[in-house]
């Protein structure tokens, strides 16, 4: 990855930067061969195919998928797409998986398997296709879903989310909550009374196959969380800012949680905001004023691609170095892999040099910095 850095560095920081990093949040791949239009839908956060006339290459992601990943397939930089695709169907899924995932340069992959589905790899085989270390970050919502559907009283669904929690992390690294998604980020950041779950338990268990939204529900299972994180010294993520149709923007500002983030400082916990874009400035000040608070700018890198060095200058004008981490958030697609870590890359050399040539920072704090939010952060968070 060292030949993908855009700026001159000394090499103390170019060897930092190259370190194989970890990828603190990120989703399986798809094993299987995708025809063009597959392909096309899962690099963007549309969920849609381009209008009729035009192509989702035509964005910032696309035309580094074109950049970026073409070479790992052993073609030259900015091939159409037709003829990438072409390429990528000759070589097959695994192949371009294990290409693409280990060109990324990637230590360590923690995969949510909130996503639970036959076409995509494990955690595990995440961790053997990319030649990495893998270990898993537990989604609750999943795992409400399943408590839900389980044929259970109300009291017996509050007693048994707890317990089913429990489980699931003694084998897990974290904890990961899409409340954005669900009821948004602005709520109550109270523990709700035991009555008021068991009533609004007895609603949701009259319709439980569908998603989980209830406010009340969304905070016990949060509490719930936290109390178990609290107990196994796991961080607990949180999805916001960008992301699909199924989100409401505005209600995922992370500045949103900051009553729940004060409420849950005593139990000791980090508590890790993902993504972030457009709200990285407030999730950076979040970082900066709660010790346990932690942030990354996730797959906006992937989809502001050549754009990432801007993204990474406004959230480092205020977070702590020792606070930022790296992920991908790749789902369905290595290539979104690869892209994440190229951009996080490209995108803090650029500013690494700024500071450097602007007598800010010395090439010794430069290579920390890198070393820190590429690896070193998450490495303590999550106790790897």
């Amino acid at each position: 990855m060292d030949d993908a850095l855009p700026v001159p560095l000394p090499d103390p920081v170019r060897a930092a930067l190259a370190a194989p990093m970890v990828d603190h949040h990120c989703h399986g791949v798809r094993r299987d061969d995708l025809s063009r239009s597959e392909f096309e839908t899962l690099i963007t956060e549309a969920g849609t195919p381009a209008p009729p006339g035009t192509t989702h290459f035509d964005t910032p992601a696309g035309l580094g998928i074109r950049r970026w990943c073409a070479p790992a397939l052993d073609l030259e930089p900015h091939v159409s797409p037709a003829v990438y695709l072409s390429r990528r169907a000759e070589l097959g899924a695994a192949e371009v998986n294990r290409r693409l995932l280990r060109r990324a340069g990637v230590a360590a992959f923690l995969v949510d398997t909130g996503l639970d589905r036959p076409e995509l790899l494990t955690a595990a085989e995440m961790g053997r296709t990319g030649g990495a270390a893998a270990d898993e970050v537990v989604r609750l919502e999943q795992i409400e879903q399943e408590v839900a559907t389980a044929g259970l009283s109300a009291v017996g669904y509050v007693k048994a989310l707890r317990e089913e929690l429990a489980v699931r992390a003694a084998r897990a690294v974290g904890l990961k909550s899409i409340a954005a998604y669900r009821c948004g980020l602005g709520f109550d950041p109270s523990r709700p009374s035991r009555g008021a779950v068991i009533a609004a338990a007895g609603r949701r268990l009259s319709d439980p196959k569908e998603r989980l939204t209830d406010p009340v529900l969304v905070r016990h299972l949060l509490w719930a969380a936290v109390d178990v994180a609290r107990e196994r010294s796991l961080p607990l993520q949180f999805h916001c800012g960008f992301g699909d149709t199924d989100l409401d923007l505005h209600a995922s500002d992370p500045s949103l949680l900051t009553g729940f983030i004060r409420a849950v400082a005593p139990a000791g916990m980090p508590v890790v905001l993902l993504h972030c874009y457009p709200f990285h400035r407030q999730a950076a000040y979040l970082a900066a004023v709660f010790p346990h608070v932690y942030a990354d700018v996730g797959l906006a890198l992937t989809y502001t691609a050549a754009g990432s060095a801007a993204v990474l200058r406004e959230m480092l004008e205020l977070v702590p170095f020792h606070k930022q981490m790296f992920s991908s958030d790749c789902y369905g697609l290595a290539e979104l892999c690869l892209l994440g870590a190229v951009y996080h890359r490209r995108g803090l050399a650029r500013v690494l040099a700024e500071r450097i040539e602007e007598g800010e920072w010395s090439a010794a704090d430069a290579a920390r910095v890198a070393h820190m939010i590429g690896s070193g952060n998450a490495r303590r968070v999550y106790r790897l």
